[in-house]
């Protein structure tokens, strides 16, 4: 049964994306589609199991790990104070009207309120990343700061739920949180000087097959698990071992293999399983509800990372395309939802109504990102051909 879904998804993944360009969208929002007509949700071809979802979990990895090796170092390290302006603002914005929303309309107490906030807070660039390649914009200033904005966001979140958990009650020791932290981007940063170009040289040496590679997916997954086990994101650590890489000169022949092998099945499973696990049941007695969170969550996002990003200097154009590629709150979001169920923050009833709100913010992400950054294209052609003009 396995084998028949994943040759399902793939088949209708790379359909779904083909059909999506032809409509002039990103192809990722056809795949995202696509896994909800295949889900229970509609046909009910596919359900998810444990086996999809880790799947689905080696794609996010892979793909983030792409985005660093395809990262400008360079205009990475430019981005710094850009990228900060973006997190915090993209924080800040959220959290303090998702409170709001909380106490004054959706009646929830205090803390459950300042945890809504906190979700509404998080980011997922995973789903970014793959329509900024799509759309050129990976490798540009806007791209840089995307990502740089998205670690910086993933930190400040944890470490702000890690807060909100202590001072209400449960077992938790914000010095321990914040000091795995710390302990996570010091190896990661030493390794990625040290250890990671040393070992890539050692099993390029060796006389069996597809050394590189298999060091690169080491090293990938290796610093993704020692992230998720410090706290921090897996995907954060697979982003960072890409970066490592790509300062190495295995960049392009890594590059090339792991889009192969991500590209070829675990991306898809990634991309299609989140639709497939929209659910319509009981949605039409909180359809109400869902809309006005799914709004907040997209105007919050979108509108706090844009004004984080206009006092950096972009214009107002790369701004909001910058904004848009943060709205999407994706697997973030969904493992703080876990966790506020879990510390008695969140409701079943309203778990599931975010898990809507979650799904919304993802598959609205890649068209908002088109409309954005294609005026961001414009905008460059047309100086590109006054300077042709004036010459």
């Amino acid at each position: 049964m396995l084998i028949l879904q994943l040759a399902i998804i793939v088949l209708a993944s790379k359909l779904a994306g083909e059909l999506s360009l032809k409509l002039r969208q990103p192809a990722v929002l056809g795949k995202l589609l696509v896994g909800v007509i295949l889900g229970p949700a509609v046909f009910g071809l596919i359900s998810p199991n444990h086996v999809l979802e880790e799947f689905s979990q080696i794609g996010v990895i892979l793909l983030m790990f792409l985005a660093g090796l395809e990262t400008d170092i360079d205009e990475f390290k430019r981005s710094g104070k850009s990228s900060t302006y973006v997190g915090l603002a993209g924080i800040v914005v959220p959290l303090l009207l998702g409170y709001a929303a909380g106490v004054s309309v959706m009646g929830l107490t205090g803390m459950e309120a300042a945890f809504l906030g906190l979700l509404l807070s998080a980011t997922s660039v995973s789903i970014s990343v793959q329509s900024l390649k799509e759309l050129g914009q990976l490798k540009s200033r806007e791209g840089a700061t995307i990502l740089g904005a998205a670690v910086i966001d993933d930190v400040l979140v944890i470490i702000a739920l890690a807060f909100l958990m202590s001072l209400s009650g449960g077992d938790v020791n914000l010095g321990m949180i914040v000091g795995k932290k710390v302990l996570f981007f010091g190896v990661a940063i030493l390794a990625g000087w040290k250890v990671v170009p040393w070992m890539m040289k050692q099993f390029a040496r060796l006389r069996v097959t597809e050394t590189v590679i298999s060091a690169a997916l080491i090293l990938c997954f290796g610093f993704a698990y020692f992230a998720e086990y410090t706290g921090v994101a897996a995907i954060i650590g697979a982003y960072a071992a890409g970066i490592a890489i790509s300062l190495t000169g295995f960049k392009h022949e890594v590059t090339e293999k792991v889009e192969t092998i991500g590209y070829a099945l675990f991306v898809p499973v990634f991309f299609t399983l989140i639709g497939v696990k929209v659910s319509f049941d009981g949605i039409a007695s909180q359809l109400w509800l869902i809309l006005g969170l799914s709004l907040l969550a997209v105007a919050t996002k979108l509108v706090g990372a844009a004004l984080g990003a206009r006092a950096a200097g972009f214009n107002w154009n790369s701004s909001l395309g910058i904004g848009s590629a943060m709205v999407s709150r994706g697997e973030v979001a969904l493992i703080l939802a876990g966790i506020g169920q879990g510390a008695g923050l969140l409701s079943d009833s309203l778990l599931t109504v975010l898990v809507v709100v979650v799904l919304v913010t993802t598959v609205v992400t890649p068209p908002l990102m088109k409309v954005f950054f294609g005026k961001v294209s414009k905008e460059v052609e047309a100086s590109v051909q006054t300077g042709m003009d004036g010459l």
